[in-house]
């Protein structure tokens, strides 16, 4: 049977956005996390770099600026950015307080102590860590406090239909008031009521036939923002990571960053170095300039794979700084510390999304958007290595603030509609699910990946609107989901990705086209998309 529930606060997925966000809201509101599957199950989880932050004396506020301005593409909104630099060393402490365990460089008290990495694009070592599973210690760290709270009540194995906004309840105004949420076990849908949302979903890179993203990574929060009424921007901008395993059981096992950044050297086959003839950076170039540079050499020589190699290293380096990648290689077959690891691209972080301001808000009130889901002006064209982690700190503080500042201003409506299963039946035919989800990550992989072409871009077009209206025909006749859903965001999504392609007529950071090259002047403007029930009267400043 369906069920009501009221809260404060409904945040949307259990990654370090959501979760940090509950954590500083929970003692003054009541909170609901809704997860997908187990609470921690999210990209953060699988974070293995760490947080770029100025922990270092040698560093500066400026040069990290920098760094990030110049990993952008000219996109980038220097408030932004500034903002979000200058309050990474204060949320990094408040991790510490919370608990998560850094790798320590030596027994000294301070920062000090701490080890700090380097990653492509960045001219310090700034990135602090947890070995090479800084998402898995920070996630287990905050999930084990979320689930201590008595003002947090978790849901898991729940996925979101849709929003509810005074539109969908006939009312005036353009206030989010909660959510419809499927209980995944039961499939039942179950009505939410809150006086704030916060959408922190994740990207949407399962839109991608290889992509290092978890099964969750499918993107609600962008799909479900813009059906209610939220712009969307920059969705071309699809960082591949350089280097994933390439083993057809490793699935998606990303090979950090932190490896090129320890002194890993890409080679082809014939043990041959590449990248100084793209780059004079080389290995420490950004990357999308390395994943474009092992896209081509695959093409160009007809290679399955390029090798990543780090066993010039002392052994115990490699085992004491890599010790869950040198261990899953091991599994594989493969020792970092005698041979080189087969790497290839995949899909690996959405830098366009649900436009916001500086503090989270969107185009609908009591309506925030933290995290990977977001478009804060924070990544531009590219974002820079580690910068992801840190912005979902920064911004669930910023959204945590705004909403206890406005929470007064937002009233809780108890008299939701129950969902409405009257006119649809179960589906008799589940394989049009799963089928179409194949074809879509394929085209998607084929057609608008690492380098694009108008007629690749055309053809993908042509196929996703006829997906939609197909997915569109299915919703609207059967009960719903979780396939369903996910297959309904994810085309939304590749939509997304394809318009905001198709309108860039440059190459800029990640969106790399054929049929134009060149990068334009450095005033290049946002790819925005409006929805057709967008409304001006609560738009926030893009």
């Amino acid at each position: 049977m369906s069920k009501k529930f009221s809260v404060d606060v409904l945040i949307i997925g259990g990654g370090l956005a959501g979760l940090s966000a509950a954590l500083r809201l929970a003692d003054t509101v009541k909170i609901a996390i809704i997860s997908k599957g187990e609470l921690t199950e999210s990209a953060s989880l699988y974070a293995q770099g760490g947080i770029a932050a100025v922990l270092d004396e040698e560093d500066s506020i400026t040069k990290h600026i920098e760094d990030t301005l110049n990993a952008g593409g000219g996109l980038c909104k220097k408030d932004v950015v500034e903002a979000v630099v200058s309050r990474g060393p204060k949320n990094i402490q408040w991790l510490i307080e919370q608990g998560v365990l850094f790798t320590r460089e030596s027994g000294e008290d301070g920062y000090g102590c701490y080890h700090l990495t380097r990653e492509g694009g960045h001219s310090r070592r700034r990135v602090i860590h947890a070995a090479d599973a800084t998402g898995k210690a920070v996630e287990m760290t905050l999930g084990e406090k979320v689930k201590q709270h008595k003002n947090i009540t978790v849901f898991e194995d729940h996925i979101v239909v849709d929003l509810i906004t005074n539109a969908k309840m006939g009312q005036t105004g353009n206030q989010c008031r909660g959510a419809y949420i499927l209980e995944r076990s039961t499939g039942k849908v179950h009505s939410f009521a809150s006086r704030c949302v916060v959408l922190a979903t994740g990207g949407a890179n399962k839109v991608y036939l290889y992509t290092t993203n978890p099964d969750v990574s499918t993107g609600d929060g962008i799909a479900m923002a813009w059906r209610a009424g939220c712009r969307v921007a920059n969705m071309e901008f699809i960082q591949f990571h350089p280097t994933c395993l390439y083993h057809p059981k490793a699935k998606t096992f990303l090979m950090s960053e932190a490896i090129r950044g320890e002194g890993g050297k890409l080679r082809l086959p014939n043990g041959a170095r590449f990248m100084e003839e793209f780059d004079p950076r080389a290995e420490l170039a950004p990357r999308d300039v390395v994943a474009r540079a092992i896209d081509n050499e695959m093409k160009c020589l007809g290679i399955e794979n390029v090798l990543l190699d780090i066993s010039h290293k002392p052994a115990e380096f490699i085992r004491s700084h890599f010790p869950n990648i040198y261990a899953r290689c091991l599994e594989y077959g493969y020792d970092m510390t005698k041979d080189p690891v087969p790497v290839v691209p995949a899909a690996h972080y959405t830098c366009g999304g649900v436009i916001t301001d500086i503090n989270g808000r969107t185009d609908i009130d009591g309506l925030y958007a933290i995290g990977e889901t977001a478009c804060t002006g924070l990544h531009g064209a590219n974002r820079l290595a580690s910068n992801s982690l840190l912005e979902c700190l920064v911004f669930s503080e910023a959204a945590s603030n705004d909403i206890l500042k406005n929470l007064p201003n937002y009233s809780l409506t108890k008299n939701i509609h129950d969902w409405d299963e009257s006119r649809v039946t179960n589906s008799d035919e589940e394989v049009v699910v799963s089928h179409n989800w194949d074809e879509l990550r394929r085209f998607m992989w084929d057609y608008v990946g690492i380098v694009r072409t108008n007629k690749r871009l055309e053809r993908a077009k042509s196929r996703v609107d006829l997906l939609q209206r197909e997915i569109d025909d299915y919703y609207g006749n059967f009960r719903v989901t979780n396939d369903l859903l996910e297959l309904r965001n994810l085309a939304q999504v590749a939509d997304m990705i394809i318009r905001c392609a198709m309108q860039r007529h440059e190459s800029r950071g990640l969106h790399y086209t054929l049929d134009y090259p060149d990068m334009k002047d450095e005033h290049s403007p946002d790819t925005i998309l409006v929805p057709d029930n967008y409304s001006v009267d609560t738009a926030i400043s893009a």
